[in-house]
């Protein structure tokens, strides 16, 4: 019996070690799957929610009436001086605005997921920098 345990520990700390010395290869993956599954299980709403419609504003007052607007991001100038342009874009409205009713947060801590999501998407660290190993910065 006791060469069973011993065998399993020895098992356990060979596939310990293969783990850790290969985990440049597989921890975004498990990253990618993790974030994957939390967001399935945050999206999942009533039944038929996915159908329910509802407008993206289409001007700087629209946009300031949805609530993205802040002391740091402030749209009213741009109200006040009756901008004609159509707003924010509507991509990211729409990804800031699920994530402001999926977190449950304000706008300006959404607009920092959104930004630190879409650095993560095109390689750049949470500080701004490329995560490219090949990238040499002067300072």
């Amino acid at each position: 019996m006791a060469y069973l345990f011993y065998t399993f520990c020895f098992i356990a700390f060979i596939a310990g070690t293969a783990l850790y010395l290969t985990r440049a290869h597989w921890v975004e993956h498990v990253q990618a799957t993790v974030v994957n599954i939390q967001n399935r299980i945050e999206d999942r709403r009533f039944p038929g929610s996915q159908y329910l419609y509802s407008q993206l504003p289409s001007s700087f007052s629209g946009d300031v009436d949805a609530g993205l607007s802040s002391s740091n991001f402030d749209l009213s100038g741009n109200v006040e001086a009756g901008d004609s342009r159509a707003g924010l874009d509507s991509a990211a409205k729409r990804e800031i605005l699920r994530i402001m009713q999926r977190r449950r947060i304000q706008f300006d801590e959404a607009r920092r997921v959104y930004m630190e999501q879409r650095f993560q998407q095109n390689g750049i660290g949470a500080d701004g920098r490329p995560r490219d190993p090949k990238f040499v910065s002067f300072s």
